[in-house]
């Protein structure tokens, strides 16, 4: 008996196990004319997965239901697949990525995605803002991975890479827009390479990303019951108070306006903070004279807070680039502050290992409470209170925002800014 899979022609859960199989040599055979909601609720499916969802294997042994426990049964029946690494902690870390692809990727994907197509959760706005931070802070960590990694594990494809695609697959094909991926151009160039092997194409075929994000979907109303016969009306249960019990659960339904965030709530500052983001970005000339004068001129201690970071690993930072990337995601993960925050982050130092430091303005006395907890690059680093007070540690900062070099010491070999 040959492996049978069950399953639509266009699942991308399916297309895991037969991208693994074109890799491996194995023959799986695609049921025809598969119907969701027909062929998956026959006794003969439900005896193979009583939760009667696809895809499901068939074997000579019995059915396999889950999609990357399918990939890995096609994987292994081909000895010595390079698929699952070389090694033993290659292996592991393909375990880790697959992982990762579904917890992260997939989970978070389905988040924002779902909602919007009707499925389970009722939409909400509040909810999917925080769905797509939540999403990105998980591209942002397979974005910083892939900037010096072609694959996930290793210098060939492997089964990790197989499921990481075909879970990023739905999101570029449904909703994540040019707009959104390139905020992750590591993670672009990976998807794009992938679906463009011969083994993921001859599967998934043309790959188009997705040009709009889809309009929320209003969900399914009960159908309604069909008029009753004069004789069994009962006019009375007709009440006067249905109208306005119906207009009542109208507004229940209603989305709850959004929370604000707590910045929000502080007292108004004499600090405009798009004001010192323009000066800073239209002065050419002068810099000191000019930009940092009127900073400090702007500068609200009561309503503000300055913060140097120190990256706590920079023994790491042996490769120049590779550092430079490192900086630029944590920059990326950083964009739900843009509104609170103005950062400037150096690379520091002529040969490795390279130090990286930066300086933070925030709004309110202390770092944001949500961006420590989203933005998970933030224990990264040491963060020290700027003491204004003092005036060797005002120096420090004044240099920082010009991107004075020498800088203590030791050349630039990178500067960014955050605004």
């Amino acid at each position: 008996m040959a492996l049978v899979l069950h399953s639509g022609a266009g699942n991308k859960n399916a297309f895991k196990a037969l991208i693994a199989a074109e890799y491996s040599a194995v023959k799986v055979d695609l049921v025809k004319d598969f119907q969701m909601g027909v062929s998956n609720k026959t006794p003969q499916f439900l005896k193979m997965n009583p939760l009667g969802k696809v895809p499901v294997l068939e074997t000579p042994d019995g059915a396999i239901f889950e999609s990357n426990a399918i990939a890995r049964h096609v994987t292994k029946l081909k000895a010595d697949n390079p698929l699952y690494g070389s090694s033993l902690i290659e292996y592991s870390r393909i375990e880790q990525w697959m992982d990762f692809a579904a917890t992260e990727i997939d989970a978070g994907l389905a988040r924002w995605l779902y909602p919007r197509l009707g499925f389970g959760i009722p939409f909400n706005a509040a909810m999917e803002e925080f769905a797509i931070n939540y999403f990105k802070r998980s591209l942002g960590a397979l974005n910083t991975h892939l900037a010096n990694n072609t694959y996930l594990v290793g210098q060939s494809v492997t089964l990790a890479d197989i499921v990481m695609t075909c879970n990023l697959y739905m999101g570029f094909s449904s909703i994540m827009t040019k707009a959104f991926t390139s905020e992750f151009p590591h993670v672009e160039r990976y998807f794009w390479t992938m679906v463009n092997q011969p083994n993921f194409k001859k599967v998934i075929g043309e790959v188009k990303q997705a040009e709009a994000v889809p309009a929320v979907q209003s969900q399914k109303k009960a159908p309604a019951k069909e008029h009753a016969k004069p004789k069994e009306a009962k006019p009375k249960e007709v009440k006067k108070e249905a109208p306005p019990k119906a207009a009542e659960a109208e507004e229940e339904e209603a989305p709850k306006p959004k929370p604000k965030n707590p910045l929000d709530l502080l007292p108004p500052s004499k600090m405009i903070l798009d004001e010192w983001k323009r000066l800073y970005s239209n002065t050419k000339t002068n810099f000191r004279e000019v930009a940092i004068k009127g900073f400090w001129d702007m500068y609200d201690p009561e309503g503000y807070s300055l913060w140097f970071c120190e990256y706590k690993y920079n023994e790491e930072n042996t490769v120049s680039f590779v550092t430079m990337n490192k900086v630029g995601g944590f920059l990326q993960r950083m964009d739900l502050a843009r509104k609170y925050a103005f950062g400037k982050m150096l690379v520091i130092g002529e040969n490795p290992p390279f130090k990286v430091k930066g300086l933070w303005l925030f709004r309110g006395q202390e770092i944001p409470q949500f961006v420590i907890d989203e933005c998970y690059d933030m224990e990264l680093y040491e963060w020290t209170k700027v003491d204004i007070s003092d005036e060797v540690q005002k120096e420090r900062v004044n240099a920082m925002i010009e991107d004075q070099e020498p800088f203590e010491g030791e050349p630039l070999l990178d500067a960014k800014c955050f605004k």
